[in-house]
Formats: structure tokens, C-alpha cells, sequence
């Protein structure tokens, strides 16, 4: 059973939601991916909502861009937290969806990460999820140890090559 749902609005979120999905395999959180637009099919989308404590997710992390209701239309009905991705827009770039996403009215929370930060979206939700689980939790702490490393490697590099000679 998925502890967390992953949704999009449309199949050109993918890359970027690809990244949560991506951190949370790594991690090994149980994850389910849907395309649903709720505008397009709200019906769809309301059962999605509806139904996603009774699937066992724990959290859901929602994309969406320009008017962006995604995320906080999951959170007006799914009663555990909502992460939501604020997509990169051409006419606005994105701060159309982030402001949308990160206005909600009192009592719906919305946690919102940066525009087309999924891999972070994926990190929160592991995180929500470690609060319950030790075994999520030291892997949680492994990944941030292993970012910490790979910063001191570059750094060991960049000492050891210059600036100028400095390829990433």
C-alpha cells in the first residue's frame, strides 16, 4: 500500500514531480503516481481526494500550475498533510502557481515547496513520515550525511584543481 500520493494536472508536470518520486524511491517510501486535472474532471478528482486516506496515503504531494487549485483542493478534502509544487509557468513563471498554492485560507494548510521543487516535495514527505518511523528516519539522516559529503568533495576538488580548472 502507497504511503504517499503523488498528482499531477497535467503530463508536463512530470519532470518535475519525477523528482519527489525519484527521492522517495530512494529513501524507500511507497508511493503512488496519478495524472488527474480538477478542472477538466472534477469528478475524478473528488474521488481521488475522497478515497486517498482509505489507499493508506499519508501524505499527498500535489503539482499544479498557473491557477493551481490542485493542492488545495486536496487539502480541503484529504485530511493529512498536502506538499504542493508550485509548476514553472511561461507567461509568470511560476509565481502564478506559487502564489495560488500558498494563499490558502485558514484551516486548509497547504506545505509548499519552491517552484518545481519536487525533489524537496519528496524529502518533506519523507520527513512527515520518518516523525512515526525509525527506520525512515535514519535514512532520512543518511541522505542529508550523504549530501554533506558530496559537498566536501567538491570543495576537495575545487582546492586541489583551482577555479579555473574547476569542471563540475
Amino acid at each position: 500500500m502507497a504511503q504517499v500520493g503523488i498528482v499531477m494536472g497535467s503530463d508536463s508536470d512530470m519532470p518535475v514531480m519525477a523528482k519527489a518520486a525519484d527521492v522517495l524511491e530512494q529513501l524507500g517510501v511507497s508511493y503512488e503516481m496519478t495524472i488527474i486535472s480538477a478542472h477538466r474532471e472534477p469528478d475524478v478528482f473528488f474521488e481521488y481526494a475522497k478515497s486517498a486516506e482509505e489507499k493508506g496515503f499519508k501524505v499527498i504531494i500535489a503539482g499544479a500550475g498557473m491557477a493551481a487549485h490542485l493542492p488545495g483542493m486536496c487539502a480541503a478534502i484529504f485530511p493529512m498533510p498536502v506538499i504542493g509544487i508550485p509548476m514553472h509557468t511561461t507567461s509568470l513563471g511560476g509565481r502564478d502557481s506559487l502564489y495560488s498554492i500558498v494563499q490558502m485560507p485558514t484551516g486548509i494548510p497547504v506545505a509548499t515547496v519552491a517552484i518545481n521543487g519536487g525533489a524537496n516535495a519528496g524529502i518533506l514527505a519523507a520527513k512527515i513520515l520518518a516523525t512515526s518511523d525509525d527506520a525512515l528516519l535514519q535514512r532520512v539522516k543518511d541522505y542529508a550525511a550523504d549530501l554533506k559529503e558530496q559537498v566536501k568533495a567538491k570543495d576537495a576538488h575545487l582546492q586541489e584543481v583551482g577555479y579555473k580548472n574547476y569542471a563540475k
